[in-house]
């Protein structure tokens, strides 16, 4: 059997499961947070904005990475 590409992809894909992970946390602990106490809602919705927007560049910093490899 013959396996043609890169092992970087294969790195990569399993390196995805470290921002899916990540962003699955921070939103839950805004669900949370906002059923805790409702009316801090907008301050905790901002917050999980920048930690979503950290996580995504750090998963982009890494395909960019397994393609340069």
């Amino acid at each position: 059997m013959d396996i043609s590409g890169s092992i970087n992809m294969i790195g990569y894909g399993l390196a995805t499961l470290g921002p899916g992970l990540g962003v699955a946390m921070i939103f839950a602990a805004v669900i949370n947070g906002t059923a805790r106490q409702p009316e801090a809602r907008g301050a905790l919705m901002g917050t999980a904005w920048i930690g979503f927007a950290v996580v995504e560049a750090l998963a982009i910093i890494g395909i960019a990475l397994a393609f340069v490899l």
